[in-house]
């Protein structure tokens, strides 16, 4: 049985996440809407779910710009995740995989877990050997 060829793959910032995270958005506006229509709440009341909802608006979009950019790669014995000159080793874990989307939580030899967001689209001749290498099992 042969391994994952070596593969390197860019990952960023994901339009799938950023479209989620706006309908998201969207469904919570309808749903302050809905409910002052029938409730009828004060403007107190609306004026506080109006904070809430443009609060937690604004840190979606200041979370989705943040998103690490950098290179996950995997070099046949192990895996590589470079945001800038210097890489660092670790692992991947698919958490949600829609054929076209992987998100991936990368667990550092040291450091703070990080999400990753991998499209097909970022670099779509890579795409297939990425995800055969995150679903291969590293060699003991």
């Amino acid at each position: 049985m042969h391994g994952a060829p070596s593969v390197s793959h860019p990952v960023g910032r994901s339009r799938f996440a950023a479209m989620a995270c706006a309908c998201a958005w969207l469904l919570a506006a309808a749903g302050v809407a809905l409910w002052s229509a029938q409730v009828q709440a004060s403007p107190a009341r609306l004026a506080g779910a109006g904070c809430v909802l443009a609060a937690a608006g604004l840190v979606a979009w200041r979370s989705w710009q943040r998103s690490p950019q950098g290179t996950l790669a995997w070099n046949g014995e192990g895996w590589s995740w470079a945001a800038s000159p210097q890489a660092e080793g670790g692992m991947p874990e698919p958490v949600l995989d829609l054929q076209q989307v992987l998100l991936l939580r990368w667990r550092p030899e040291s450091g703070p877990v990080r999400w990753l967001w991998a499209e097909r689209r970022a670099q779509p001749a890579t795409w297939d050997d990425l995800r055969r290498a995150v679903y291969s099992r590293v060699p003991p």
